[in-house]
């Protein structure tokens, strides 16, 4: 059992501040799972995941209360804050890729069945993007890959091929399940699942990864369909 702390840390813009923070983490046998930088109001801001292997609950909250005050002690942090997590708050990432009617026709599909699902404790959120031309579209979907918390790619669009089909493959050797709406080109063929509405593809991506739902891609018994 591992018990997570998030932290929203505030250091002075000086060399050698990210180090001192990393190493008082590791005084108190803190692991960081995932850091973020920011940069807001012209001011520098960290959002750390930490976890500990200490087995009693108890004992970990007042090893994270003393690792706060030692962070605090520091001379290059201004501010530390205890926080909630992105994952408790937007929790998993649907992601969607591709022309901007497409786009919104999936993203109507995904917001509402997500929202069906949130309603009873699920975290789901959905991001997209419009982009046009093949590079640009195949750099978008390899970015995916470096996204916290994206479990889905769906690639909404009329004609994809090429480029982007081989980063549709790239991003699956992550984990990440990808849906095509079933349109011209080679996408199609290397995706998890194919769709024809839009709707419904976003509507599907959701129940593939809510915890609420009894639907995944894996229980079809062709990965590849068309509906």
């Amino acid at each position: 059992m591992t018990n997570k702390i998030t932290l929203w840390i505030e250091p002075k813009n000086v060399v050698g501040a990210l180090g001192k923070i990393a190493g008082k983490i590791a005084e108190f046998n803190g692991n960081i799972v995932y850091i973020e930088q920011f940069e807001r109001i012209e001011r520098m801001w960290l959002y750390v995941e930490i976890e500990t292997d200490e087995q009693v609950q108890q004992k970990a909250a007042e090893k994270f209360e003393n690792l706060i005050t030692g962070l605090k002690e520091l001379d290059v942090v201004l501010s530390v804050d205890n926080v909630s997590s992105f994952n408790e708050i937007y929790g998993k990432r649907i992601i969607v890729i591709g022309g901007g009617a497409q786009v919104a026709a999936v993203a109507d599909g995904a917001i509402s069945e997500a929202d069906r699902h949130n309603i009873r404790g699920e975290r789901i959120s959905v991001d997209t993007i419009p982009v046009i031309g093949e590079h640009e579209s195949a750099e978008a979907v390899r970015g995916v890959a470096r996204l916290p918390r994206a479990k889905t790619l769906i690639l909404a669009g009329s004609l994809m091929g090429g480029e982007i089909s081989k980063a549709v493959e790239e991003v699956k050797r992550y984990g990440i399940k990808v849906i095509s709406l079933n349109m011209a080109g080679s996408v199609p063929d290397h995706a998890d699942l194919v769709v024809t509405d839009p709707i419904q593809a976003g509507v599907m991506a959701v129940m593939d990864i809510a915890s609420t739902a009894k639907f995944t891609i894996d229980k079809l018994k062709s990965k590849k369909r068309v509906f």
